[in-house]
């Protein structure tokens, strides 16, 4: 990033394992927590959570599974994206956006191979036939068979280099997640520290709980692209939800940059959250600026990702110049299995 922040992430700072593997519970991660009224910066335990929120306010979470949406072969990955923008809900959809990786050791690197028209055999008898390309690292594709009912049968999780070994498509559910969502190619992974006791802490005290949905595509781990076209819906009781909160003097804090997503998308043009949903391009840019949302419930996201345009929207540059230094400076954990930063008004 250049307008926004940019940082150096040691790689000693990379969660490479669950918290589980690390001797600690799921809720057992660090919690940083900035608040852009005072610009003050401090550190709790994610178990903390409930104090930090006030009775009356409002977490949307997002309730997509996480499918195992990455076949290996014998020299490249495929890993399955989203159904084609503007088709089904991907339950029985053949066509699919992917990407081509190229196995390295234990991780996967960009593949530039590949040519339309080519058919790659695949496990099981399957065949994937490469239509054309939608980006530089991305192909429209047909398989010769449902996407996610075959991936259930053949694919793992979509995993990078700083997690040094395979973990179980459990490892990557969140306990929102529904059991008949037909799933994203990666975890909405803000939301996987929550468990059943801290949930009941949380309704306890009094703040509500309301969900969305969108299945998020695969990550632009190296382009560091904005986000493409994803499914998603904002239900009708979500939606009244987030304007009774609001007018009533609540916040409303996003669990996951999915969850801001969805419901900017579905703001209206006087400002309200309507019922919404299909394909959603809309990108949070400190430009745009948010309007459904007050705060945010993240992980920490790698230097130059497009998401901190939108952390930069809600937080501020010096909200989160700060709270980033602070996360160096500190030793917190990055990506999906990392610690969690919580932004506030």
């Amino acid at each position: 990033m250049t307008d926004i922040i940019d940082f150096t992430l040691p790689p000693d700072l990379e969660a490479h394992e669950p918290p589980e593997a690390r001797g600690r519970t799921r809720d057992g991660v660090r919690l940083l927590v900035g608040r852009r009224a005072t610009g003050e910066v401090s550190h709790h335990g994610f178990r903390d959570l409930p104090s930090l929120l006030d009775p009356g306010d409002l977490l949307v979470v997002n309730t997509s599974a996480t499918l195992p949406a990455a076949v290996r072969l014998d020299r490249i990955s495929v890993h399955f994206s989203t159904p084609l923008p503007g088709d089904g809900d991907g339950e029985d959809d053949r066509d699919w956006i992917v990407e081509l990786r190229r196995l390295s050791g234990k991780a996967s690197l960009p593949y530039d191979g590949g040519s339309p028209g080519e058919w790659i055999p695949m496990p099981g008898g399957a065949t994937l036939t490469l239509i054309g390309r939608r980006t530089d690292r991305l192909w429209q594709a047909r398989l010769s068979t449902d996407v996610v009912p075959y991936l259930r049968g053949h694919g793992v999780p979509i995993r990078y280099g700083h997690v040094r070994r395979d973990w179980p498509t459990s490892a990557y559910q969140t306990a929102f997640a529904h059991d008949r969502s037909t799933g994203g190619a990666e975890m909405p992974s803000a939301a996987r520290p929550f468990t059943p006791d801290l949930v009941t802490r949380l309704v306890s005290r009094g703040v509500l709980i309301a969900p969305i949905t969108l299945h998020t595509g695969v990550a632009s781990l190296e382009a560091h692209e904005p986000p493409y076209a994803e499914r998603y819906e904002v239900p009708a009781a979500t939606a009244a939800l987030v304007g009774h909160v609001r007018s009533h003097g609540g916040r409303v804090v996003a669990v996951g940059t999915t969850a801001v997503r969805a419901l900017e998308t579905a703001v209206d043009a006087s400002g309200h959250v309507q019922a919404s949903s299909g394909w959603t391009e809309h990108v949070v840019t400190p430009e745009g600026g948010v309007r459904a949302v007050d705060g945010l419930l993240t992980g920490l996201h790698e230097p130059r990702s497009s998401h901190l345009m939108m952390l930069t929207a809600i937080a501020g540059h010096a909200l989160l110049t700060a709270t980033y230094k602070a996360a160096l400076d500190e030793g917190y954990l990055w990506h999906e299995f990392g610690d969690l930063n919580l932004l506030l008004p």
